[in-house]
């Protein structure tokens, strides 16, 4: 986790920039050791992270393990949720609900206005939100892929804020629950 855990990070980002085509498909799993790191470190980091196109995938833990998520974000690094499974080994609390992951980082950060826990829900959908920063609906559009998961929830808000169980789930347009 520690200086061998930043060691690695490193090397990831000096390979990616010796390789420009990786630029976008290179993430750090967890990435515990930038928790460990001070506010001027974390920048740093944050920075080559950003102009590598490395991104982080963190199962957002908590307690003495805090993600610098804000800071990443603040700098463009692309931050993903997940679990390495349903019985996640670096976290036993959660289920495997992406939107659980979402919720977790709106507390921990204190994402808690309408707009902010909307946002919120980019960490599980991999930035894909039904609207932009200014309103403008930018997905689903005609041609997307019709891969998704309905909520019961009137607004990604409330997705978000009160873990909406999932109605159905359709799969390169079909309808698989």
């Amino acid at each position: 986790m520690g200086e061998s855990g930043l060691q690695t990070i490193e090397f990831l980002i000096d390979r990616t920039l010796e390789n420009p085509q990786l630029r976008g498909k290179s993430f750090v799993s967890h990435a515990f050791a930038l928790s460990r790191l001070t506010k001027p470190e974390v920048e740093k980091i944050a920075e080559r992270l950003a102009h590598a196109g490395v991104g982080i995938v963190s199962s957002v833990p908590f307690g003495d393990i805090i993600m610098p998520i804000p800071t990443l974000r603040k700098h463009g690094v692309e931050v993903l949720v997940g679990n390495d499974n349903i019985q996640d080994h670096w976290n036993t609390f959660g289920s495997g609900n992406m939107l659980q992951k979402a919720n977790l980082i709106a507390e921990l950060y204190g994402y808690a206005t309408e707009w902010q826990l909307s946002r919120t829900l980019a960490f599980a959908t991999r930035y894909k939100l039904p609207l932009d920063d200014k309103g403008n609906q930018q997905w689903p559009k005609i041609g997307d892929e019709a891969s998704m998961v309905f909520v019961d929830a009137s607004c990604s808000a409330e997705a978000v804020s009160r873990i909406s169980p999932v109605t159905s789930l359709t799969h390169n347009g079909k309808i698989v629950f």
